[in-house]
């Protein structure tokens, strides 16, 4: 017998090491892969760039707030199909899938909770429940949130993320522009501070709105803010955009934003300008 006999390799199957999905990301700010649990260690911050991946509700409050302190308020609405919304998939069945996808009735938490030694109201979007759209529900819990801080003598910080307004409720959806101004308004005569933190992204609807209406607005590095998107703009204005025009950094450049803080640096941040705050109203 030959010491070597021949076979057929092309029929012979490799066995794949078995990978489980899900557990690396390709970082867009540098294109490293990175590891999901080093990312949820960092404040879904890239270590290798520090890139600011959007970070869910859940991790924002526990990053914000001291332990078991916020209590939610308003946990019970949810948006309705006023308008009998059809399309591809109707209005009913998205935000079925979205609240399974997610846990949650809508795209906003809100609540009462401390942050260093001061109570405050806060407000969380979640892009991850149909883009953070504003609708009804959305634009009914903001007001609510200002509402209460104002009736309880709170200041209110309020996390933004949004794709703007809920197409799925037409008319409902804009009219919570002048619901939600309208309260911060009167949340001002009260001489009570209001914080917005602009987080990637925050657009239309939400940014013309509640979101650029505090005292101090205060964005994450890198985020994309604005009303339309680049191209609409290009088109609307047959001019070159600068680039990044849109980015958190080159609105505080020119004087749209007050303050642009790294997530590691934002609780301190807020704690300051609180402080400062409750101290020139005393």
């Amino acid at each position: 017998m030959p010491f070597f006999s021949k076979k057929n390799y092309s029929t012979i199957k490799v066995r794949k090491r078995e990978m489980p999905d899900g557990l690396w990301i390709k970082c867009p700010g540098c294109g490293e892969i990175v590891f999901k649990q080093e990312l949820e260690a960092n404040l879904q911050m890239c270590p290798k760039c520090g890139y600011h991946f959007q970070m869910s509700r859940r991790e924002r409050i526990a990053m914000l707030l001291e332990p078991e302190s916020f209590v939610p308020w308003d946990e019970a609405m949810i948006s309705v199909d006023t308008l009998g919304f059809t399309g591809t998939a109707s209005y009913t069945s998205k935000l079925a899938e979205n609240r399974k996808k997610t846990g949650y009735r809508d795209a906003i938490s809100i609540g009462k909770g401390r942050i260093a030694d001061m109570d405050i109201g806060l407000g969380v979007m979640d892009f991850s429940f149909l883009g953070a759209s504003m609708g009804s529900v959305v634009g009914e819990k903001v007001t609510r949130l200002i509402e209460r801080c104002t009736a309880e003598g709170l200041p209110v910080v309020l996390v933004c993320a949004s794709g703007g307004a809920r197409m799925y409720e037409g008319m409902f959806s804009l009219m919570q522009m002048a619901k939600t101004s309208g309260a911060l308004a009167r949340h001002a005569e009260a001489g009570l501070a209001y914080i917005p933190v602009l987080t990637h992204p925050t657009m239309a609807g939400v940014m013309a709105s509640f979101a650029t209406l505090g005292d101090v607005i205060v964005a994450e590095p890198g985020a994309l803010i604005g009303f339309a998107g680049p191209r609409v703009i290009k088109e609307t204005t047959q001019q070159d955009l600068p680039d990044g025009f849109q980015t958190s950094e080159f609105l505080l450049k020119h004087g749209l934003l007050d303050v642009v803080a790294p997530r590691k640096e934002l609780k301190e941040t807020l704690v300051n300008l609180l402080r400062f705050m409750r101290k020139q109203a005393a």
